[in-house]
């Protein structure tokens, strides 16, 4: 899910002639997430430098000095990408008028765009696992740190839930939660194949009915 930080300028020191220091200031969150679309529309092995660079405005001296090379960048954009998500969906839970709503708009939040364009752009996170988990140790950690998140976000508003009086309160809400997540992460991997929107949401639905049975 895109997100739009505060912004923050940050100072990079380059040389010029004598070797004197001088500061060159830039839109650190712009970078930022100018770097993070070009991982996200291109995935990690296929995105080069040279992308990077374009896309950032950055001389390479610089691009490395703020950030590091390609793949620390690269979880950098990630895990910020991954809390400003979870910062989103524990917000949303402290504001909505029922603890059920927001476990519904999460399942059929890949299928909401009637485009389908973002179905087919997919999650940076969902995409990265699939793309590095088994080869890269750091991005299956930095998943499982998430998912756990997010599952935990979950079991706190289907409880909420079954106190309102939404959600049948024989099911075990730590339970569904991971099933709910499983689902969503589902609805992405179909979205992904550039599914009928219109059928992406009649699956998402039909999972949400059988997921979330009413209280007696």
């Amino acid at each position: 899910m895109p997100h739009t930080p505060h912004l923050v300028v940050r100072a990079v020191q380059n040389s010029y002639r004598g070797g004197v220091p001088r500061p060159r200031e830039f839109d650190e969150d712009r970078v930022v997430l100018a770097i993070r679309d070009e991982f996200w529309d291109k995935g990690y092995a296929a995105t080069s430098m040279d992308d990077l660079l374009r896309v950032s405005g950055l001389g390479k001296g610089s691009l490395y000095g703020a950030f590091g090379d390609k793949r620390s960048l690269f979880l950098r954009v990630l895990r910020d990408y991954d809390d400003a998500n979870l910062r989103m969906l524990r917000e949303r839970l402290a504001s909505a008028e029922r603890g059920i709503d927001v476990v519904r708009e999460f399942v059929l939040g890949p299928a909401g765009d009637p485009t389908g364009a973002a179905a087919r752009r997919g999650c940076l996170l969902a995409n990265t696992n699939a793309e590095l988990a088994v080869s890269t140790p750091d991005v299956a950690a930095e998943a499982r740190r998430t998912y756990e998140g997010v599952t935990a976000v979950l079991a706190a508003a289907l409880e909420r839930a079954q106190r309102e009086g939404d959600l049948d309160p024989g099911v075990d809400a730590g339970t569904v939660a991971g099933t709910v997540l499983a689902t969503q992460l589902g609805i992405v991997a179909l979205g992904r194949t550039g599914m009928d929107p219109g059928t992406l949401g009649a699956t998402a639905r039909s999972a949400l009915a059988r997921l979330l049975p009413a209280a007696p």
